[in-house]
């Protein structure tokens, strides 16, 4: 039987970290650019990295988000497709999956 309140924990856990990098991605985003052009263009190519991580983070926020919904709702470790139950290692390696390994890898 899956224990909900440890993944509850791991979840939460994960999204303060998320949010904590959304916001250094934040601040370094809003760093004013330098004068020199050479500097200005790595400056560019860096902020594209830093906004692709932040996207990445909000993607998986929300995705842990409908993860604890889940829980609160009793249908997490559950699989949407199957309505088996979603191993143990499968919800420690991706916290927020809906599907079980086997539909996964159907789809």
């Amino acid at each position: 039987m899956t224990d909900l309140n440890h993944y509850k924990t791991l979840i939460t856990a994960r999204i303060a970290e998320l949010d904590a990098r959304m916001h250094e991605v934040d601040h370094e985003l809003g760093e004013p650019m330098t004068a020199d052009m050479n500097d200005q263009a790595i400056d560019l190519e860096d902020d594209e990295v830093l906004e692709g991580l932040g996207m990445a983070a909000q993607k998986e926020t929300a995705l842990l988000n409908h993860a604890l919904d889940r829980i609160a709702d009793g249908s997490f470790g559950i699989c949407k497709k199957c309505e088996e139950p979603i191993s143990d290692a499968r919800l420690n390696a991706v916290l927020y999956t809906p599907l079980c390994k086997d539909c996964a890898q159907k789809s």
